[in-house]
């Protein structure tokens, strides 16, 4: 499961009109927003790069358990059904943007599945966000199919090596005796969050950014968040724009951005630190280098498969 994005720019006021939960943006929101996709190209990659994923889950499960990978004949679009003795089928179901998360649950009971590992692709559990999927799924799936939830994977090995292995290749662009500080990042929540659904989403991200720079050999590092909503109330922080103004205090040059809470390319990477978090540090008198995003590395394929078979037995 994964967030969504909208698949041409005719169907922008739609999908923000659904992340409103019906409510219609203004048209100074839906300016806004437009002009931050018009900023990264017109629109994200996310629905190409989320359809890459689900094939290369699809084609590393059934290598491991001998078929060939495709999908069905007649299977909705955005799912990748097993084919030559494999017994895995991928689908995929989307928050905002078809084909929704309640199509990827209709698509795995018309592919005959009896159990099905429930994967967002998001590594930190907040119910805020992961929960609100497991949610829908589950609605979806009852008394018709046994859906096994995967949560909080931000210190799985493969994810904390795959994630080393980046920062140390974008500390590798600095020179050396260049002071350098690593953010770890991932999307903030409203404060309310914590008190009431998810007080360990922070202490996750910590958990994932200490795990990545002990394996990366970072001495500087601090969690940062990014992407925090547009509304008046209060959310968790410090976001990365304020920390970026304030590293030049601490005599820092350079800035790694790792951000760990995001598995693809999408507005919140490409136009957040690309574009914004970028801007802010050159302000500053930061060189800013951000990690490369996992997107659909066979490694990370590997990671998924991993979960899918712990979750619901090879």
């Amino acid at each position: 499961m994964a967030y969504g994005t909208p698949e041409d720019p005719a169907s922008l006021e739609a999908y923000y009109t659904d992340i409103r939960r019906g409510r219609p943006p203004s048209p100074d929101q839906l300016a806004d927003l437009r002009r931050r996709y018009e900023a990264i190209g017109g629109l994200s990659p996310l629905a190409a790069r989320t359809r890459a994923q689900v094939a290369g889950l699809q084609a590393e499960l059934d290598r491991r358990s001998g078929g060939t990978a495709g999908r069905s004949p007649g299977a909705p679009p955005g799912t990748a059904g097993a084919s030559g003795g494999s017994h895995w089928h991928v689908a995929l179901g989307l928050k905002h943007a078809a084909p929704r998360i309640e199509d990827g649950v209709d698509a795995l009971v018309a592919a005959g599945a009896r159990r099905a590992a429930a994967i967002v692709l998001a590594p930190h559990h907040s119910a805020l966000s992961v929960g609100e999927y497991l949610a829908r799924a589950g609605a979806a799936a009852e008394g018709r199919l046994e859906l096994v939830p995967v949560t909080a994977w931000g210190t799985h090995p493969a994810l904390v090596s795959l994630l080393a292995a980046r920062v140390r290749a974008a500390r590798a662009a600095f020179p050396p005796a260049m002071r350098v500080e690593l953010l770890v990042t991932a999307h903030s929540l409203p404060q309310r969050a914590l008190t009431v659904d998810t007080p360990t989403y922070p202490a996750q991200l910590e958990a994932t950014g200490a795990a990545v720079a002990a394996l990366a050999g970072i001495d500087r590092w601090r969690v940062a968040w990014q992407s925090a909503g547009r509304t008046p109330e209060p959310w968790i922080g410090p976001d990365i724009l304020d920390v970026l103004r304030r590293l030049p205090d601490e005599d820092v040059a350079g800035v790694v951005v790792c951000p760990a809470g995001f598995t693809s390319d999408h507005l919140e990477v490409l136009y957040d630190i690309d574009i914004e978090a970028r801007r802010v540090a050159e302000e500053a008198g930061l060189r800013l280098e951000r990690t490369a995003s996992l997107n659909d590395d066979p490694a990370f394929m590997a990671l998924l498969a991993d979960l899918a078979e712990a979750a619901v037995g090879q």
